[in-house]
């Protein structure tokens, strides 16, 4: 059974969001891979040091910075560089991140301006994934991850 990197604040169970909440995804398939095993939960942010509830944070090109404007982009990088490595260790077949964010985001960020727009680009952590040669989707492309496990499992069987 191949697995699948998670946000965790998408797996749910524990809040990690710098809010303190959860945004837990609720698809049938993905309750059926969680039911499974298959999914490998991880948080950035958290692996980088940082605490929950924390300063909300968006990414302005290379760096990511508070609302405050101080600069965490360590914390952001060194989380990002252990869900690489647990990608690597679990052998994943894709990640499933959460999208928005500034670690996770794997189409769509904030734009650094802390005024709600969203522009075209990704985290600190979807943008090492990448590097990495792990394929990242968001939680709005459950049905290409659905595709992707169909196409790898179904070649092994």
């Amino acid at each position: 059974m191949k697995k699948i990197l998670v946000s965790q604040c998408l797996y749910g169970g524990c809040p990690v969001r710098y809010d303190g909440k959860s945004k837990a995804e609720n698809d049938e398939r993905f309750l059926r891979w969680k039911a499974e095993g298959r999914l490998i939960p991880v948080c950035p942010e958290v692996f980088g040091g940082l605490t929950v509830p924390r300063s909300d944070a968006q990414r302005r090109q290379h760096k990511v910075v508070t609302r405050q404007g101080v600069d965490v982009t360590e914390a952001y990088m060194k989380g990002a560089r252990e869900a690489v490595r647990l990608a690597r260790a679990y052998n994943v077949i894709c990640a499933l991140m959460k999208e928005k964010s500034p670690s996770c985001g794997s189409n769509m960020i904030y734009d650094g301006s802390f005024s709600g727009k969203t522009v075209k680009g990704e985290g600190v952590t979807a943008e090492l994934l990448r590097k990495s040669g792990f394929r990242v989707f968001s939680e709005n492309q459950i049905n290409d991850v659905q595709s992707l496990i169909d196409e790898e499992e179904g070649a092994i069987r």
